[in-house]
């Protein structure tokens, strides 16, 4: 439990605002129109990149973030990497073989699936 429950601070404290800031210049300002700050991605872009090469080390361990289960520090990624994933940043993620692999393996699940159809709706 206290390995998930770090995975899940990481998340919350390492990951999630450089990659809210990198979709909401790079994904979400484009989908309303508005000019995309380079600067605020490049800057992001560099802090992430020292989140996911720590993301990478670990992944060498196991096949998830907090064990070889999926769990809730794996899920809480989701939204953001599906962001990432349409965006130039996908190229940290790719660069990055666990990671890369990582990424595939939660991105392709059922319910994920499920949850991406709904958003189309």
């Amino acid at each position: 439990m206290a390995v998930l429950q770090l995975w899940k601070e990481v998340e919350a404290h390492q990951f999630d605002s450089p990659s809210s800031k990198i979709a909401w210049e790079a994904f979400y300002k484009p989908f309303f129109g508005m000019v995309t700050d380079s600067a605020v991605v490049e800057e992001n872009e560099g802090k992430l990149a020292k989140v996911l090469d720590v993301y990478e080390a670990r992944l060498t361990q196991s096949k998830y973030l907090a064990s070889d289960c999926f769990t809730l520090a794996d899920l809480h990624h989701l939204p953001n990497i599906q962001c990432l994933l349409a965006t130039p940043a996908k190229k940290l993620i790719d660069s990055r073989p666990h990671v890369c692999a990582w990424v595939k393996e939660i991105t392709a699940r059922p319910t994920w699936s499920k949850v991406l159809a709904m958003q189309k709706q």
